[in-house]
């Protein structure tokens, strides 16, 4: 059995045999930070070659899913090049680490759910939202390209003109719309979430393990032929953080008011 221990950034459970549940538990609604980033994005290659686990569950601790990047992180990405190219690296490796995971991904998505925890939310292979979840991209509204993941899977999850609209306006989703146009898998009463991502997760890790694991290879071939358009979107939302409108978008968070670009 694998030892998980490495990770410390995030809190790894096995519930039930075959499963394996990963929460993301930190302070500011699980703001992930500089190591949660690394080992997010580290952790599925473990994973896909731990023989123990036939089905993932991820999922949030406390009031949210999570509250996407921290502000501390973000900054010095800002400030300093060298950090801004290695988390761009991180951002690549958790998207693609996470559609080549052989073992199928279950989210449960509750209260907010933004950034690096959106993305791997959104790429799961299964992902079960309360209805009143707060889905939100948010890199534009922060002045930067919508580049985590949305491109290489909200148009294919949603349609084109609902992946517009959301990562261009920074609207939020609630769990129940995004169920509705396609965004999510499902959408369940908010008290269900936990419960309802870990029954998925029992009927994925009693099926077939090379039926379950060839069948997500296969469908995921849709995403890797998007990677060009994740690849452009990954390198103009990093060089936007070279640029003066995300200090704006910033402080805006900071001070919880509207952005004023300019």
């Amino acid at each position: 059995m694998t030892d998980y221990a490495a990770f410390t950034a995030l809190r790894i459970e096995r519930p039930e045999e075959a499963i394996l549940r990963i929460v993301l538990d930190g302070p500011n609604i699980n703001a992930v930070g500089a190591d949660g980033h690394q080992q997010l994005a580290d952790i599925w290659p473990v994973i896909d070659r731990d023989d123990s686990v036939r089905a993932v569950v991820i999922q949030g601790e406390g009031r949210g899913f999570s509250a996407g990047g921290s502000f501390d992180l973000i900054e010095s990405m800002v400030a300093d090049p060298t950090t801004r190219t290695r988390v761009m690296r991180e951002a690549r490796d958790l998207v693609y680490n996470v559609i080549n995971c052989s073992k199928p991904v279950v989210s449960a998505i509750h209260g907010p759910c933004v950034g690096a925890g959106l993305a791997v939310a959104m790429l799961a292979d299964i992902s079960v939202a309360a209805r009143t979840a707060k889905i939100v991209d948010g890199h534009t509204r922060l002045g930067v390209a919508a580049g985590d993941h949305a491109v290489i899977n909200w148009p294919l999850l949603c349609g084109m003109a609902k992946a517009k609209y959301y990562l261009l306006t920074c609207d939020v989703l609630t769990g129940e719309e995004a169920e509705r146009i396609g965004l999510v898998s499902l959408a369940v009463d908010d008290d269900q979430v936990h419960d309802k991502a870990m029954e998925v997760a029992r009927k994925l890790a009693a099926g077939s393990p090379s039926a379950v694991q060839f069948t997500k290879q296969a469908l995921n071939n849709w995403y890797r032929a998007m990677g060009p358009s994740f690849d452009a979107s990954l390198a103009l939302e990093f060089y936007g953080f070279g640029l003066p409108d995300v200090s704006e978008g910033v402080a805006a968070h900071r001070e919880k008011r509207p952005p004023r670009f300019s």
